[in-house]
């Protein structure tokens, strides 16, 4: 009986963060604006892979706004809007991962009329965000050499549900011994078609082939 309790919870739940994800997507089509959901671990390059991808759209007169996800702290909400970059700051707590809730508040506080892409940076985690869409046109999940060669096989869930497949950290895959050509292969067993681009994001490299994947250009 608990168990059944636990399973229907679990439906509602999910169905209810689906339908708040489909709200979501709906305000930011009307306002005529492209989103993507960046998940992935602690330390594979999510911040500064957005504010890279802020600071090339910026060059090219597209004007990002960004929504930071932490479990506690604005570390990178502060390492973004020191680049000029507008953004919001969502502390999840206890949660691992943004929810389409937190997400509608702040896409509320989010200056709208004044930005064309909304980059979501999703809590540090391969696990818990897969399950939540937020409404975004996008998902991008990112994976760094330095996690090692192992990481798609190891979470493959994450990477079925994610339109675009980064692995980041190129420059320095020949230190960890890791080869790319393996992770790509994962990925392309995981999901077969799967749209990845490798990148570096400390030299900015893969930026470009980045923003083309995600539909931002």
């Amino acid at each position: 009986m608990h168990q059944l309790v636990s399973v229907d919870m679990e439906k509602d739940l999910l169905e209810a963060n689906r339908k708040l994800a489909g709200e979501n997507h709906d305000i930011l089509k009307e306002k005529g604006i492209r989103s993507v959901d960046m998940m992935g671990s602690i330390g594979s390059g999510k911040t500064l892979l957005i504010e890279r991808l802020a600071i090339f759209l910026k060059d090219r007169n597209i004007k990002a706004g960004v929504i930071t996800g932490d479990v506690v702290g604005d570390d990178d909400y502060k390492r973004v809007i020191s680049q000029g970059v507008p953004a919001v700051n969502v502390n999840t707590g206890k949660e691992c991962h943004i929810d389409a809730h937190l997400a509608e508040h702040a896409i509320e506080d989010m200056d709208l009329e004044n930005i064309d892409v909304l980059l979501i940076e999703n809590v540090g985690n391969l696990v818990c965000p897969a399950d939540f869409p937020l409404g975004t046109d996008i998902r991008a999940v990112i994976i760094s050499v330095t996690e090692g060669d192992d990481m798609v096989r190891k979470h493959p869930l994450i990477f079925k549900e994610a339109d675009v497949i980064v692995i980041n950290k190129m420059d320095l895959a020949q230190v960890m011994e890791v080869d790319i050509e393996e992770l790509k292969k994962d990925a392309f067993t995981v999901k077969p078609g799967a749209n990845v681009v490798v990148t570096d994001a400390k030299h900015g490299v893969g930026i470009e082939e980045l923003a083309e994947a995600m539909g931002l250009i």
